[in-house]
């Protein structure tokens, strides 16, 4: 099936479908020009299919076309930027010792 992320600025949060369906979602915080990642959820229905991972680069990717400072307050998207490097520059350099980064 075929997945895809949209923004939702009016639930503060990025979604992911999968086939049509909500299949999760990070919410965010906006703050100036920073986004705060607060918390991500798939649901449990569709486990293993790498949607997080399909969440965490859109997201994150939006967040670099929009020049935003990222922190990653969320366990999940804290560590997949921790596994994909090259979005640790997102986060700004004065706050990457608090996120471990």
């Amino acid at each position: 099936m075929e997945s895809h992320v949209a923004d939702n600025p009016a639930r503060s949060r990025f979604e992911v479908f999968d086939g049509g369906e909500l299949a999760g979602f990070t919410e965010y915080h906006r703050y100036g020009d920073e986004i705060a990642f607060i918390h991500t959820e798939i649901d449990p229905r569709f486990a293993g299919r790498g949607l997080g991972g399909v969440l965490a680069r859109a997201a994150l990717g939006a967040a670099r076309e929009q020049g935003l400072g990222v922190l990653p307050f969320c366990p999940f998207i804290r560590g997949w930027i921790g596994k994909h490097l090259e979005y640790a520059d997102l986060v700004p350099r004065g706050q990457r010792d608090r996120f471990a980064l």
